[in-house]
């Protein structure tokens, strides 16, 4: 069976320019438009899944409404297509080789691995219904992402932090704190979901920052997490409060 095409250029266009009327930053083709998605069965991780004149008028429709594209990508294949027709920022990665980094930096793109979403499917998977061939997929890409963590890490690319986590996975979004933790430095880790995300989101100076001006989005933590990156791991233990414009939203006793 062929993998399934994308959906022709005049239902391309349309779509982004639908979305960049809602959207405040990104217009994201759906996941798995830039090769074969992890999660579904019949779909080969190997594979891509829209034409380059495809993903050519979703850059174009965004760029036309002052947006920019996200690309849902495993492979470097798939990632390196993306890169050089335009897309800004992928989210993934975890099958990345030197020519993606290459890029990556080329193109000031940015990367937002997603390590904890494996981590977790690979524990819970099978037990909330993830078939046994999207558990193989799963296993690949999560042995594979520490390495490209580092790959990137090591080769200037600009990491963002997130996590990708569905439904009652929820609740371990922060381990994604621990695990970078295994490759980059606290610091960098820390500016990953600041000022980085920042950058990415066109906010800079605005949020991810303590400057006259920003917004007051705070989390108080009860020491130091560039020399304990658990504090934020583990919230339960290590988060005081939470702010956002400068309004308390958590706090803990």
């Amino acid at each position: 069976m062929l993998p399934r095409r994308g959906p022709g250029l005049r239902r391309t266009r349309r779509v982004p320019q639908g979305r960049a009327r809602t959207a405040p930053h990104r217009c994201p083709p759906r996941q798995g438009d830039a090769l074969g998605r992890s999660g579904l069965p019949t779909d080969r991780i190997d594979s891509t899944q829209s034409s380059e004149d495809e993903l050519r008028a979703v850059v174009e429709e965004a760029e036309a409404a002052n947006r920019y594209v996200t690309g849902h990508a495993y492979t470097a294949r798939a990632v390196n297509r993306g890169l050089r027709l335009g897309v800004r920022c992928i989210e993934h990665g975890n099958l990345i080789d030197q020519s993606s980094v290459e890029l990556f930096v080329e193109h000031g793109a940015f990367l937002v691995p997603t390590l904890v979403t494996y981590r977790e499917l690979s524990r819970q998977g099978a037990r909330n219904g993830l078939p046994a061939e999207s558990q193989a997929k799963v296993d690949t890409v999560l042995h594979k992402g520490l390495e490209a963590l580092r790959m990137a890490h090591e080769g200037g690319v600009r990491l963002v932090f997130g996590t990708d986590l569905l439904g009652g996975m929820q609740s371990h979004q922060s381990a994604e704190f621990a695990i970078r933790g295994e490759v980059q430095p606290a610091a960098d880790v820390v500016r990953s979901a600041t000022s980085e995300a920042a950058a990415l989101l066109g906010l800079e100076g605005e949020i991810g920052t303590l400057r006259t001006g920003a917004r007051a989005d705070l989390v108080v933590v009860d020491g130091d997490p560039l020399s304990d990156l658990s504090l934020l791991a583990e919230p339960e233990r290590g988060v005081r409060a939470v702010l956002r414009g400068g309004v308390t939203r958590r706090t803990r006793a």
